[in-house]
């Protein structure tokens, strides 16, 4: 939940739609920043100045995403503006934070008939793993490239849930340490990480026994009578223009991995994402764990890795059926 904090800080983004923002009130903004995440720089130096610089920069972004869209209900539309990133350059979120690496999958096959592999279901209007309770609590990456990692394990532990076991945070890190064909916290694969685990058997084990350092290690290795979660198989498919089976493999398979292109998330506060949101460079990964069709405007329920500060609660929500951020071009389904 954004606290109090952010309310100056807002209303002076309001103020920027109608008149360019001053120094003095982008120092406001900048002081409010630094007190709510904790940042120290000192004053008068150019570390300072450069990230007031990109603060004020970040203010003129938001203003255009916050711009009215005639085709956008405006009461569901997402709102951008101070956050956790915003006295970082876009380069710099873009290499600390969006370096999952794209595969190409093969789409979502026909059967014989022509039609979509995919069994005809009814379909509940809003679906959520977190509400039968398979979802863990949303982590923090910090800056550790390992988006890649995160989405994996995620759903991993999601579907060993959902299998009838206890729902219990497996080690992010000793996928960054030992998926020897990504590059740690520099980024990494989640097809590459996949094939590691289904390929090599490697045991997954809990958080507790090889918890999160948010750096590259050397990879640690376990004795076989080690308790640890083993991936049996995979799959991942293109489901661009095919979003209602995704939804069904959704609810069929349990949350889903996606590669996304997140660069506008940078600003994101909350509300559903419809626009500002490329689907051809994807640069980050996620977990799908539910969706809502309830309202005016459907959307996807994703989990990220940046926090429960970021977004809500450190979920995004994205439009569902345009493929809005390219959400549906690489979906990966873990089976354990």
């Amino acid at each position: 939940m954004r606290g109090h904090w952010l309310l100056p800080a807002l209303c002076l983004l309001r103020c920027f739609l109608c008149v360019q923002i001053t120094d003095s009130q982008a120092n406001d903004v900048f002081t409010l920043l630094m007190e709510r995440y904790n940042r120290s720089y000192e004053p008068d130096t150019s570390e300072y100045f450069l990230r007031m610089i990109n603060v004020k920069e970040s203010i003129r972004r938001q203003a255009v995403l916050n711009s009215p869209s005639s085709d956008a209900p405006h009461n569901s539309s997402a709102t951008y503006g101070i956050n956790q990133f915003s006295d970082l350059s876009p380069r710099e979120f873009r290499e600390r934070y969006l370096t999952s690496e794209p595969e190409n999958v093969p789409w979502f096959p026909k059967n014989k008939t022509g039609g979509h592999q995919s069994e005809a279901m009814a379909l509940p209007a809003k679906f959520d793993w977190r509400d039968k309770n398979i979802v863990t609590a949303v982590q923090n990456q910090e800056s550790c490239g390992a988006c890649w990692a995160f989405s994996v394990v995620g759903a991993i532990e999601s579907v060993y849930a959902k299998e009838g076991h206890p729902l219990e945070p497996l080690s992010v890190q000793q996928v960054i340490d030992c998926s020897y064909q990504n590059q740690g916290c520099n980024g990494g694969s989640t097809i590459r990480a996949l094939s590691w685990l289904m390929q090599s058997q490697e045991k997954l084990v809990d958080e507790s026994e090889y918890p999160f350092k948010a750096v590259t290690g050397v990879c640690h290795l376990f004795p076989v009578s080690q308790f640890g979660v083993l991936v049996k198989n995979f799959t991942a498919f293109d489901f661009s223009g095919l979003e209602e089976e995704m939804k069904q493999k959704l609810v069929e398979w349990g949350p889903l991995i996606v590669t996304v292109d997140a660069m506008s998330w940078q600003d994101y506060l909350g509300g559903v994402i419809q626009h500002h949101c490329s689907s051809h460079h994807a640069n980050h990964a996620v977990l799908i764990t539910g969706y809502d069709t309830t309202g005016e405007v459907p959307y996807w329920i994703v989990r990220n890795s940046w926090g429960t500060s970021w977004g809500n609660q450190g979920y995004v929500y994205i439009k569902m059926g345009d493929n809005v951020c390219g959400i549906a071009d690489s979906v990966a389904a873990v089976f354990v």
